[in-house]
């Protein structure tokens, strides 16, 4: 579990292109002093785990369901990265839950600076955009954002407002319309739709076995 509040800027060292499996070798120093085998660190928002590391770099195997649905497949040596470890009983949760089990992917449209802020609108796949609401939360690319808009229109698109901390410490503050972004939503309202749409029984209080 992790919280969208970005830890380090990491750069891809090295791919392993296994057929059906990548291997990727990290430079994170920050994240990797207290990493063990084993643990869990969100890479651009996907949950890894890792297989090895030393006192800079560490190694997580990607299967070909994650690469498949999210945009870790494109990454080339050289690529900066977003990394957080998981969180501990003690973490503040800055940000919002997040699973870092990526919904899907979508690509940056359009960048619109301003003095002291960005808005960034991103696609989306039109099936996620049911949950996403204004001032609700997303997470792009492993960083917890506040939604500003939601457009359902034919092409579903979103915007966000980035401070200067964020684009300053994450790849959002470099990417390019057209670059794509891992995508999770919120997982609060999928549990919502699932408890109260799933084959449409919603218990009242005049049920017979109330």
């Amino acid at each position: 579990m992790f919280t969208g509040i970005i830890e380090e800027l990491g750069v891809i060292e090295g791919i392993e292109d296994q057929g059906d499996a990548l291997r990727l070798t990290v430079r994170a120093p920050h994240v990797v002093n207290d990493a063990t085998r084993g643990d869990s660190i969100a890479v651009d928002g996907c949950c890894l785990t890792v297989s090895a590391r030393d006192h800079e770099m560490f190694t997580a195997d990607v299967m070909r369901e994650t690469l498949d649905k999210t945009s870790l497949g494109a990454l080339e040596p050289g690529a900066k990265v977003n990394l957080e470890r998981a969180v501990t009983v003690t973490t503040r949760l800055g940000g919002h839950i997040v699973s870092g089990h990526v919904d899907g992917t979508g690509s940056i449209v359009r960048r619109s600076p301003s003095p002291h802020w960005e808005v960034v609108e991103i696609s989306l796949p039109s099936e996620l955009s049911r949950y996403l609401v204004p001032k609700g939360s997303i997470t792009v690319d492993g960083i917890s954002l506040t939604l500003v808009d939601v457009n359902d229109g034919a092409a579903s698109s979103f915007t966000v407002s980035l401070i200067p901390e964020t684009l300053a410490r994450t790849t959002l503050g470099f990417k390019q319309p057209g670059e794509p972004v891992n995508l999770e939503v919120d997982m609060i309202a999928k549990y919502v739709e699932r408890l109260l749409g799933a084959a449409g029984n919603i218990p009242t209080g005049n049920d017979e076995d109330n």
